[in-house]
This record gives structure tokens, C-alpha cells and sequence, in this order.
């Protein structure tokens, strides 16, 4: 008894002295700190900032997904892309423009039109574009930048030459579906639902979209945790400390981009932070290759396409935007 009596002021005690240290130093010393390292918090912090920043954009890329899957047909298509493959890279890198998805919204937008039908240079042009240079976006980078409307039409034409650029390059390289599941099964189930009444077809628009989500879902939250952790080990300062010439900071920007893995909608007000430490190329380097790849959407292409093709599509896209930015910067 007196042993149980012992241990119960031992454990009073205790309690009355995290109480003094959380009165006394509230500011240094909270609840949080007592059970989870900083380095926990501040990866818990910016991994659901990028869910809660992603997750509506997905949301509203899936429905159309959904929508695409069960009220698209092939033949609609087909009226919509020219059969001129140029004209086509255009049309899709136009089209996408009006769409204002982010870089994870999209993909699943882009699986159901390549499975329907949509060549696959035209799908990556769409791709690109439609968290770049989407109203949204455009708005954003015009406020960020102090009401500069020059820097938003830059981010808009250039964003706009290299989308084309890329998609240009794929419609050489590949010829075939590169998509992971057959677009055989994907038209199969789309034939038996198109000819299904209305209120069934809604339903499977909504069953299509609530699948979608849950296999795109996953691959966003490995995306968001990688990014996640990448940005809490390593020193944003550190890699900025890289950026000297225009090469290595264009470079810096880009590499940044693709680790910080923000949404295009809000990326321009990171990119007007570094404004007096980086010149306009290299922050078009981050306000243009960020929204085309990044950590998570990375790992959702490598859901949807075949690896080997995602790879050569990084490096595409990574040649593009430097490529172009380091030529046109005489004039920037």
C-alpha cells in the first residue's frame, strides 16, 4: 500500500513539473514538443499542406474523368483533334489551357482521353498545359508579382512554345499507347455503359469518378509524403547557396520546383519571394517546369504510364524548359 502510495506522487510530481515548464515556457516548450521531435511536426505540417492544396483539383479531375469515360465517345474525339498531327499538338495544348486543373487533377483526365481514343502527343500537350497557363494560374502570377502582367504573359507564351515543343518531340518518339491498363478494357466498359438510360449512366459517371479517385488518391499521398520529406531534410538554403550563373540558378529554381511539388495555382507567390535573389529566367524556370513535373506528380504518371516512357518524358520536359529558357534569356 505504501509502495502504490510512493508511485503516486512520484507520477503528481512529475505532472506538476510539466505543468511549471508549459506555464513558464510556453513559447520554447508546448504539448506537441513533449511526444514528437520538430522535425516530425514541421513534415506533418507540409505534408498535409500539399494534400489539402491538391486534393479539390484531383477531385474535380476525376469527375471529369468520370464524365469523359461514360459521355465521350470516340467519335467525339475524333471531330475535336485534327488529323493533322501539328495542328492536333496545337489544338491539345490549347484545350488544355482552358482547363484549370493541377498537375495531379490532370493525369487522371489525361488516362481516360488517351484510353478513348486521343493520340498520346496530343495527351501530353494537354498535360502540360492545363496546370500552366489555365485562367487561374495566369490571375496568380499577375498578383504575385505586384500586378505585373508581363511576367504572367511570359509564364502564359513560354510555358505555351515549350508545352507544344515537348508534345512535338513525343509525336516523334512514340507511336503507341503508352498507358499501363489497355485501352481495349477501358473502350469495353465505356461501349456497355453509353448505351445505358440516363440515371444509370450518372451513376456509373459517379462510380467511374469515386474509382478514379481512390486509385489516383494513393499515389498522391505517396507523392505528397516523398515530397514531404525531401523538403523537411533537406535545407531550402543549402540548395538556393547552388545557384550562381544563370545556368546553375535556372537549374536551382527548376530543382526546386520539382521538390517543393506545390500547386501551380499558389507556386507564383513562393516564386516572387526570391525575386531579388534570382533573375526573371530563372524564376520562369520554376513558375514554368514546376506545374509540368514535380515529386508527387511524378509518382502519378508512374501509376498511369509505363516507367520507361515517364522517364524519357522528364527528361523531355527537363531539356525543353532549360533549353528554352537559357536561348530566349538575352531577351528577357
Amino acid at each position: 500500500m505504501r509502495t502504490q502510495h510512493n508511485f503516486t506522487e512520484v507520477i503528481g510530481f512529475i505532472l506538476l513539473g510539466i505543468a511549471v515548464m508549459i506555464i513558464f515556457f510556453n513559447d520554447q516548450f508546448t504539448i506537441s514538443n513533449l511526444f514528437f521531435p520538430e522535425s516530425l511536426l514541421t513534415f506533418n505540417m507540409i505534408f498535409l499542406s500539399i494534400l489539402i492544396e491538391a486534393i479539390p483539383f484531383v477531385l474535380i479531375g476525376v469527375f471529369i474523368a468520370g464524365i469523359i469515360q461514360v459521355f465521350v465517345t470516340e467519335e467525339h474525339l475524333k471531330r475535336l483533334i485534327p488529323k493533322n498531327k501539328l495542328l492536333a499538338v496545337i489544338t491539345s495544348c490549347l484545350i488544355g489551357a482552358l482547363f484549370p486543373a493541377c498537375e495531379c487533377g490532370i493525369v487522371p483526365i489525361v488516362r481516360r482521353l488517351i484510353a478513348k481514343g486521343v493520340p498520346l502527343f496530343a495527351g501530353v500537350g494537354f498535360l502540360l498545359t492545363g496546370p500552366l497557363i489555365n485562367p487561374i494560374v495566369v490571375f496568380s502570377t499577375y498578383m504575385a508579382f505586384g500586378e505585373n502582367l508581363r511576367m504572367a504573359m511570359l509564364r502564359m507564351g513560354l510555358g505555351l512554345v515549350i508545352a507544344i515543343i515537348i508534345a512535338g518531340i513525343i509525336c516523334i518518339l512514340y507511336k503507341s499507347n503508352q498507358l499501363k491498363r489497355s485501352k481495349e478494357s477501358l473502350a469495353i466498359q465505356a461501349q456497355t455503359v453509353s448505351k445505358q438510360p440516363l440515371d444509370k449512366r450518372l451513376k456509373a459517371m459517379f462510380e467511374h469518378a469515386i474509382d478514379e479517385f481512390f486509385d489516383m488518391g494513393k499515389f498522391l499521398i505517396m507523392g505528397a509524403i516523398l515530397a514531404a520529406f525531401v523538403q523537411t531534410s533537406i535545407s531550402t538554403k543549402s540548395i538556393l547557396g547552388l545557384g550562381e550563373g544563370i545556368l546553375a540558378s535556372t537549374l536551382v529554381m527548376m530543382g526546386l520546383a520539382y521538390l517543393l511539388s506545390l500547386c501551380s495555382e499558389a507556386d507564383a507567390f513562393i516564386a516572387a519571394s526570391f525575386r531579388h535573389l534570382f533573375p526573371q529566367t530563372s524564376l520562369l524556370g520554376f513558375l514554368i517546369y514546376g506545374p509540368m513535373l514535380d515529386l508527387k506528380n511524378t509518382i502519378m504518371m508512374m501509376a498511369v504510364f509505363n516507367i520507361r516512357f515517364v522517364i524519357v518524358l522528364m527528361m523531355v520536359i527537363t531539356g525543353a524548359v532549360l533549353g528554352l529558357l537559357l536561348f530566349v534569356h538575352p531577351w528577357i
